[in-house]
């Protein structure tokens, strides 16, 4: 009621004729994070709900799978500014940019906008430097997030997709968390605004590289930008969506430049190599992280595979991934073991 009451009061106040602030550039840039979100200025209400003008909603074809949270992402391009178009890799942003990222769950996650709750929000913002990430929490009634650099631990009850009840602590990383992710290199850099991952009909019912380019924060556009196959449509084989599947949610550590690299296993949708792939490659370190497989992707034999045991255990330094998730994805696990099945044997 209280939220519903402050969101009344802003709209109110905008239909008077009276102006939300909308993004504050010397927030955003200053060295240190502001204590709330709010300070930041990206909404028109306390609860977050309403963009302010500027603030750009978006989504990905894949979103990383995250416990079944709903996701709500924005983005934002200082006025007078464009990120540059990359046809393999994420965009050039500008100084001063700004992705936003906020967690949700209802408490039937089959009806997931029913009663739904923000619990956080995670901001990447492109300093002078680099990229900068800062989490946030929510309060219970919904009215501030404050910034929480040693990240948190929340109850989280939910049906789930399935039909499911679950309870679990879910993780709002902390910093250094966000760093292990986001790695690229020695720097930190965002994961899902490729080419590949939005070019498809974005929140505003338009093509969403072409909305972008309409509205000047993105330069360079071509006629015909790549796209990964939806992981859960069925136009595209399986050996497509699965290997979609691992490019969203595993190949940012998962790349020459990221924090698993040293494991060879590169997972890039663009990956052709079979072997950095894990097809018919032992682990570069053995251990009860293989589960006593042999390969990390056994042709033909999902069961005998590093890949899926890992996909499959929640039990730390066996789960893969490391961080994100205190539940198995059976839906992505499901459909990389039928990649694997599907392989055959050399």
């Amino acid at each position: 009621m209280r939220r519903a009451l402050l969101a009344a009061l802003t709209g109110l106040l905008v239909a008077c004729g009276k102006p939300v602030a909308g993004p504050d550039m010397d927030v955003i840039l200053a060295d240190k994070p502001a204590r709330t979100l709010a300070e930041y200025g990206f909404f028109q209400d306390v609860s977050a709900r309403e963009p302010a003008r500027g603030v750009v909603a978006y989504d990905l074809i894949n979103p990383l799978f995250s416990d079944h949270a709903s996701k709500h992402r924005l983005v934002f391009v200082p006025v007078g500014e464009a990120a540059t178009y990359n046809g393999d890799d994420v965009f050039d942003f500008p100084v001063g940019s700004v992705l936003i990222k906020t967690f949700a769950f209802a408490p039937d996650m089959r009806q997931p906008e029913e009663g739904e709750r923000y619990r956080e929000t995670r901001l990447l913002i492109r300093k002078a430097d680099g990229w900068a990430a800062y989490p946030y929490v929510w309060n219970e009634d919904e009215t501030e997030a404050t910034y929480a650099p040693a990240g948190d631990w929340l109850d989280v009850a939910f049906v789930d997709p399935a039909g499911e009840p679950v309870s679990i602590e879910y993780r709002v990383p902390n910093q250094n968390q966000c760093k292990t992710c986001h790695q690229m290199g020695d720097d930190i850099a965002p994961i899902g605004p490729k080419a590949r991952n939005l070019n498809h009909e974005g929140p505003y019912g338009k093509m969403q590289l072409a909305d972008w380019s309409a509205r000047g924060i993105l330069s360079g556009l071509p006629d015909a930008p790549p796209a990964v196959p939806s992981v859960a449509g069925m136009n595209a084989s399986v050996e497509g969506r699965a290997r979609a599947y691992l490019d969203i949610n595993c190949a940012h550590c998962h790349r020459a430049e990221g924090s698993a690299s040293n494991s060879g296993l590169w997972l890039g949708y663009d990956e052709a190599e079979p072997t950095k792939l894990g097809i018919g490659k032992h682990p570069t370190a053995a251990g009860r992280g293989s589960g006593d497989a042999v390969f990390v992707v056994a042709p033909g034999e999902a069961d005998n595979s590093i890949l899926t045991y890992r996909m499959a255990s929640t039990e730390a330094g066996i789960a893969m991934p490391e961080l994100g998730r205190a539940l198995i994805d059976e839906d992505g696990l499901e459909l990389v073991r039928d990649w694997i099945s599907g392989i055959e044997a050399y």
